[in-house]
């Protein structure tokens, strides 16, 4: 009660009241950037992570080079049907799909550009969850067997459509007396999809198993046998089966392989991230101690007459103790909610900002995903809401031990 009294303190009792809101403020205001900051790190974290797997194969199974008979050089695995349906069978496997991959230009009309690939069934497209399962996806995936699928930002850089001819350029191509002449196939667009990350739709075409094998001459077999697994973040534990699978020679690639750099540099900016928060939060929390010093002075004759009537060292530790919490609750209270209520809109926000900016806020050519999401963890809110707390708490510790030690006939003296 005498807590919640001295925090309603009057401007003419020493402007403590005010100190009290700008602690407040402040402590709030840190929170809820801690929080925001922590959800859009996790949401970027998570979304970027989705894109890759569902996408990409969560390991690729190809070999090293290797001699045939007629003493040619190759890195095909030539039974690459059999070795799919050897490593379908070992546990937590849940797709292997033997691949083409090659690279080629592909033209329309007066542009052109680089696209990378891959050769698919389309029973093992359909499987693919950013492809067959895009929400912004154009055409018939089942006609894919009669032409070609295109990621949106390629199609978008040769301004195609659906049912438009697309010309495919590969320099490494028929093998005539004469020597090597570049391949040019022209194929129909008859689906357009979007995987959510720039660098894919930008550059990758999808054709069929066969057609691929004919336009980039890989007769001999397969370029690799793609993967995906029912536990991604654990693909270290399927190394030995896959080896013990794909006999000697056998080569593994995992998405932590490719992209594995990334994320740890991810993770540390994380961390650096909430150090340099944490700091702020302290900041706002150091101003709970100038409040109370504040206080104590102004109630140093309240403290001398409570002690003369029997009040503890202890129990005026704790009224003083209690206005420091107060305010460090009541601040982290309306950061949580402020927080939760920004993070839950990130993405209008972000939308309105890129309207307001001409579309310069956010750039998917160089953060790789279209969109800023946001993802609210209980780890992330309980350890912005557990740093806050303590900072508050410790901060009141020395000004409330000072007035608990006042000694009470110096604060009645002048009185």
């Amino acid at each position: 009660m005498i807590a919640w009294r001295y925090l309603r303190a009057r401007r003419a009792e020493g402007g403590v009241s005010v100190m009290t809101w700008i602690s407040l403020i402040g402590i709030a205001l840190g929170v809820m950037a801690l929080i925001v900051t922590l959800a859009v790190r996790a949401g970027f974290r998570t979304e970027f992570v989705d894109t890759i797997l569902g996408s990409n194969a969560h390991v690729a199974v190809s070999r090293a080079t290797w001699v045939d008979e007629n003493g040619v050089s190759s890195r095909a695995i030539p039974e690459a049907g059999r070795l799919a349906e050897t490593v379908r069978a070992i546990p937590g496997v849940t797709r292997a799909a033997p691949i083409i991959r090659g690279q080629a230009m592909a033209t329309l009309n007066d542009r052109s550009n680089v696209a990378e690939v891959y050769g698919i069934s389309l029973d093992d497209l359909k499987t693919i969850p950013r492809v067959a399962g895009s929400d912004e996806a154009l055409g018939d995936i089942e006609r894919f067997g009669e032409g070609m699928a295109i990621g949106v930002g390629i199609a978008r850089d040769l301004g195609v459509g659906i049912g438009d001819r697309v010309k495919l350029i590969q320099p490494s191509g028929a093998k005539t007396a004469f020597g090597t002449s570049p391949r040019v196939n022209a194929y129909e667009v008859v689906y357009i999809f979007s995987a959510g990350r720039w660098d894919i739709d930008r550059t990758r075409i999808y054709l069929p198993y066969e057609e691929a094998q004919s336009f980039f001459n890989r007769e001999a077999g397969a370029d690799e046998i793609e993967v995906y697994v029912a536990d991604p973040e654990a693909i270290d534990s399927y190394g030995p089966a896959l080896y013990e699978a794909g006999g000697d020679g056998t080569i593994l690639w995992t998405w932590r392989d490719s992209s594995g750099a990334f994320l740890n540099a991810l993770d540390i900016e994380d961390d650096v991230m909430f150090l340099i928060l944490a700091l702020v939060v302290m900041i706002a929390a150091l101003n709970i101690t100038s409040g109370l010093v504040m206080l104590v002075k102004n109630k140093g004759r309240d403290i001398g007459i409570l002690r003369t009537m029997g009040l503890t060292e202890g129990s005026v530790l704790r009224v003083f103790f209690l206005c420091g919490a107060f305010t460090g609750v009541i601040g982290t209270l309306a950061g949580v909610v402020l927080g939760c209520v920004i993070a839950l809109n990130i993405d209008a926000i972000m939308s309105a900002i890129n309207w307001m900016t001409g579309g310069g806020a956010w750039d998917p050519s160089i953060r790789g995903i279209y969109r800023l999401p946001a993802e609210l963890r209980a780890w992330d809110l309980g350890r912005a809401v557990g740093l806050s707390l303590l900072l508050s708490f410790l901060v009141t510790i020395f000004p409330a031990r000072r007035a608990a030690r006042m000694n009470p006939v110096e604060a009645l003296r002048y009185e």
